[in-house]
């Protein structure tokens, strides 16, 4: 059971943990040799060519003693600019820290000035330490384990979940209305985009007679002939690809042995073997080797793209169809197209980066059974990774220790060691237990079959949060309270049961304040050192650079991460919202984080991350509807504290509360989240008017024919073979007189063939 003074040297040691992270921080940033690493948004945008200051090392000893100088700094960015130099997702990421302090900062004022007061003047754990039936600590004491059964005192907890709730309710609802109106404005505001023309046109129906291009060019023709423009079928380029990956990893390495052969005065040619990881089999010429294997792969890269083009397998049955019109991009992507709701599916094309060329080439029939095969795995993952994380965790504690190793019992046993074990490891162990998580669940992502990175990351962050839900909060406060507890079960009348398990969850909060200190102290503090962005770096600049372009591509400065960064926020939700009338010394440590987090997360969207996409914060909806979630949860958890507190005329007062909150959840549901799923006519069509009156001779044909070409079309390193192959993939897009015989999707005579279609009495007879 963790105490006050354990709780105070784990603290000790995260604080000075980060303060050592935030001082490297300072004297690696302040270094011209690393400023390509920790300024990279700016070398990225074209602001910035060159370090602030000369050399190689700053010798200038003033930049040194304001080495917290760029958190001032990283707040002094407006919004508005903010938005323009980095885009509204990462501004609406940063106001989900912002709206952390908004929540809680006024909920632990009045949690410390209420309920604090309210557990500590009772006695209720002195008589149980007495018993020996509990062992509590002060920390215990400011929770309320400390309130005795029966007691009159659970009105005050009722009172404070009502003012808890409207106050989250409200901020949400506020928060939701200014980013629904900062989407609206972002849209109306933003520069010409592909994806504003453009939707995806999936499970095109097989003909026999036309080509998945004409087909789709037919289709479009028929049903939207005012407004449609051009299309860009979807091909299976997978192969294609990866050939081109394994190109430039081959390329790689020979610029590699290059240098090192340029480097090396005494002219010794570099050898490699040949056999595995190069460990072993026949020697050979290095360059030589991989200037024989770089010509192999282009030969076998050009023959791919040959039958990427000529091979109509190779064609999937999707499209993007770009329209002439953002008002007729809207309408289509928003409608259905025919009687069968299941061909000729339109939904809103992802923007050109945003888009996972994989999986288009993915079949839509396969969508469903792939989907449903990721859901059952992940019930399984989820579910069984609560073994190992409970053995695991059970090491990490004292008795566990002792239990395993009997010799260590003198070293853990004193003072000092004993608090870092108790305050600190059960923490970190569980922070390090869940590394590889994020890389499994973006698999399972992938597998499902979905077409927009930023989808993926919306899919992976949502499972995400259900497994931490699962095994980080539930196996923790229900599990590992009952197992604390176990001995005491044995020998309790069961009468006394539900007194244990009312003081025993709430005890589980020390476990949770030593996980934020790990996690969201020293781990947010570590995240602005961008250690393996460095590394990569400054091997890729010794090995591979030989070109101002080679040293533009050895950076990676990453981005905000929504799928791993946004689940670890809604977890210090989920700890908040619960822990606020149970154990209120929560919830300084949970502001700590927001304001860290706030504060660092901002600094890297100004001077390092460069986000993949742009979505105008469609992620929305779903960061409020996990919030309401947490709200329920917290409700619904302490109606069963207040039951096993014997309270029970006090919990049905509590019952309102989550029909409140799904009340409240249905009412901004319908009220604001049309403007993250749906474009509004209106907008579109302000928007077109005010394009054609500035720019009446734009061509946009021209600005869309590429935009939806593979990007293994684009560039690469033969830009003749490029050439042709995008002259032949424009040949697929040309207007084309319609080949099949039969129309029975085309409502309207065909502007190619001038045919009219056979009407349904027609066809009804030929059947009959």
């Amino acid at each position: 059971m963790a105490t006050l003074k354990d709780i105070g040297v784990a603290a000790g040691i995260n604080i000075v943990t980060a303060f050592i992270f935030f001082i490297i921080f300072a004297v690696l940033r302040l270094q011209p040799f690393n400023d390509r690493v920790y300024f990279s948004k700016w070398y990225l945008k074209g602001l910035r060519s060159s370090p602030a200051s000369g050399g190689f090392l700053n010798l200038d000893l003033r930049a040194y003693l304001k080495f917290l100088h760029w958190m001032p700094e990283a707040l002094k960015m407006p919004e508005r600019e903010l938005i323009d130099h980095a885009g509204l997702d990462s501004v609406v990421y940063l106001r989900i820290y912002l709206l952390g302090l908004k929540i809680f900062a006024p909920i632990a004022i009045l949690a410390w000035a209420v309920l604090v007061p309210v557990h500590w003047t009772n006695h209720t754990l002195e008589l149980a330490k007495q018993l020996k039936n509990v062992t509590a600590s002060d920390i215990d004491k400011l929770s309320v384990s400390n309130i005795p059964l029966y007691s009159k005192r659970f009105a005050t907890h009722i009172v404070m979940a009502y003012a808890f709730t409207i106050w989250t309710c409200y901020m949400l609802m506020k928060e939701y209305e200014i980013i629904a109106n900062m989407r609206l404005q972002f849209v109306a505001s933003e520069a010409r985009r592909p994806d504003q023309f453009t939707v995806l046109v999936r499970n095109v129906p097989p003909d026999p007679d036309e080509t998945v291009s004409e087909l789709v060019e037919h289709f479009f023709l028929v049903n939207h002939p005012d407004h449609y423009l051009t299309h860009q079928v979807v091909c299976n380029a997978n192969k294609l690809a990866d050939l081109v990956d394994k190109r430039k990893k081959l390329q790689n390495w020979l610029d590699y042995y290059q240098l090192k052969y340029s480097r090396n005065n005494s002219q010794i040619r570099p050898m490699v073997k040949l056999g595995c990881l190069g460990l072993c089999g026949q020697k050979v010429d290095a360059i030589e080797h991989y200037m024989a294997e770089v010509d192999k792969t282009s030969k076998e890269i050009a023959e791919e793209r040959e039958n990427v083009v000529k091979d109509q397998k190779s064609i999937m049955p999707a499209s993007f169809v770009s329209f002439k019109t953002r008002w007729a991009a809207a309408v289509c992507a928003q409608t259905t197209q025919t009687r069968n709701p299941t061909e000729w599916l339109t939904e809103w094309a992802p923007e050109p980066r945003d888009v996972f060329w994989p999986n288009l080439a993915v079949p839509y029939v396969s969508l469903t059974i792939r989907r449903l095969a990721m859901s059952v795995a992940f019930f399984f993952l989820t579910f069984f990774f609560i073994i190992p994380i409970a053995f695991v965790q059970s090491l990490a504690t004292i008795e566990g220790i002792e239990k395993v190793a009997p010799f260590l019992s003198v070293i853990i046993e004193h003072g000092f060691v004993k608090s870092v074990i108790t305050g600190l490891l059960s923490g970190l162990v569980l922070k390090l237990f869940l590394i590889f998580l994020p890389s499994i669940l973006m698999t399972m992502s992938k597998f499902e079959g979905f077409t927009a990175i930023s989808l993926l990351e919306r899919r992976s962050a949502s499972r995400y949060y259900i497994f931490n839900f699962v095994n980080v909060f539930l196996a923790n406060v229900i599990a590992g309270a009952a197992f604390e507890q176990l001995n005491s079960f044995l020998n309790q009348s069961p009468n006394q049961i539900p007194q244990t398990i009312g003081v025993a969850i709430p005890m589980k909060a020390t476990f949770f304040i030593t996980y934020i200190m790990v996690d969201g102290w020293a781990g947010i503090a570590g995240e602005i050192l961008m250690l393996k962005p460095l590394i990569i770096y400054h091997l890729k600049n010794a090995f591979l650079v030989k070109t101002e372009k080679d040293r533009e591509e050895a950076m990676d400065p990453g981005s905000i991460g929504f799928n791993t960064g946004e689940p670890q926020i809604q977890l210090y939700f989920l700890l908040g919202l619960v822990y606020a009338p149970v154990t209120p010394m929560l919830l300084p440590f949970i502001l700590v984080f927001f304001a860290l987090a706030y504060i660092v997360y901002r600094h890297q969207i100004i001077n390092v991350y460069n986000q993949e996409y742009e979505s105008a914060a469609a992620f929305w909806p779903d960061v409020h509807g996990r919030i309401i979630t947490a709200l329920v949860i917290s409700q619904l958890l302490l109606m069963g504290l207040l039951v096993t507190k014997r309270a029970a005329l006090a919990a049905p007062f509590i019952i309102a509360l989550p029909v409140i909150t799904i009340g409240f959840h249905r009412f901004c549901k319908g009220r604001y989240e049309p403007a993250f799923v749906r474009y509004p006519l209106q907008e579109a069509m302000m928007k077109d008017t005010l394009e054609r009156a500035k720019e009446p001779n734009l061509n946009l044909k021209g600005y869309l024919q590429e935009a939806y070409i593979h990007p293994v079309f684009k560039g690469g390193g033969n830009d003749d073979d490029d050439d042709s192959v995008l002259g032949k993939l424009e040949g697929e897009v040309i207007i084309v007189p319609t080949k099949r015989q039969s129309r029975r999707n085309t409502p309207a005579p065909s502007r190619i063939s001038g045919e009219s279609s056979p009407s349904l009495a027609v066809i009804n007879g030929k059947e009959v």
